[in-house]
C-alpha cells in the first residue's frame, strides 16, 4: 500500500483561495477573504493548514487559533468532508495544541456545537473538559455551545502527553494511508 503525504504549515495569503474553498465545504461560508486575512496578518492569530498533494482537495484542513494572554482560543478546526473520519482532525488538533506549547502558551480553550458528538469526542481525547455552556450561541439556528478547556499545556506531564500523541496519530492516519510530514 502508498501512503500519501500529509504536510502540515502555517497558511498564508497565497492559500486564500484555498481557504475560502474549504470554508464554504465545511461551513457554508462561516468567514469572509477580509476576515481570514485579518487572521494571516495577526501576530496573535495562528492558521495552519493541512495539505495533501496526491488528492483533489489541496487543502484537507485548517485550523485556527488566537494567543490571548497566555490561552489559545481555537476558533476553527475543519475537515473537508470527504476526508472525515481518517484522523486528520486529530492531527491537526495535535498540530494546533504543539504550536501553542512552543508559544509558551498555558491553556486552550473552545466553543463547540452541543449537538456535535464527532467533534466533543475528539476534544475529549485530547484531556478538553466541559467548563460551561453558552446559550443560543450559534446564530444560525439558535443551538447552545459547550465550553471547553483545556489547562497545563506548560507542565512536564503534558508534554510528555503530547509526545505520545504524535506516535497515536501517526498510527491511525497510517490505517488511512496517510504519512504525516510536518513543516511548522
Amino acid at each position: 500500500m502508498i501512503s500519501s503525504d500529509l504536510k502540515l504549515r502555517s497558511l498564508t495569503t497565497d492559500d486564500l483561495s484555498l481557504i475560502l474553498e474549504l470554508d464554504r465545504a465545511c461551513f457554508g461560508g462561516l468567514w469572509t477573504m477580509e476576515g481570514y486575512q485579518r487572521e494571516l496578518d495577526s501576530p496573535n492569530s495562528e492558521l495552519i493548514g493541512l495539505f495533501s498533494p496526491l488528492t483533489n482537495i489541496k487543502l484537507l484542513g485548517m485550523g485556527c487559533f488566537w494567543s490571548i494572554v497566555d490561552e489559545a482560543h481555537i476558533t476553527i478546526l475543519a475537515i473537508h468532508p470527504q476526508y472525515h473520519r481518517q484522523g486528520l482532525g486529530q492531527a491537526l488538533l495535535y498540530a494546533l495544541l504543539k504550536t501553542a506549547c512552543d508559544r509558551g502558551l498555558e491553556r486552550a480553550t473552545l466553543e463547540v456545537r452541543a449537538s456535535n458528538v464527532a467533534a466533543i469526542s475528539l476534544y475529549q481525547k485530547f484531556g478538553f473538559k466541559t467548563a460551561g455552556r453558552r446559550r443560543g450561541y450559534y446564530k444560525d439556528n439558535g443551538e447552545d455551545a459547550l465550553i471547553l478547556w483545556l489547562s497545563e499545556l506548560q507542565y512536564p506531564q503534558f508534554q510528555k502527553t503530547i509526545d505520545n500523541w504524535e506516535s497515536i496519530i501517526s498510527q491511525q492516519l497510517s490505517k488511512f494511508s496517510w504519512q504525516l510530514k510536518h513543516n511548522l
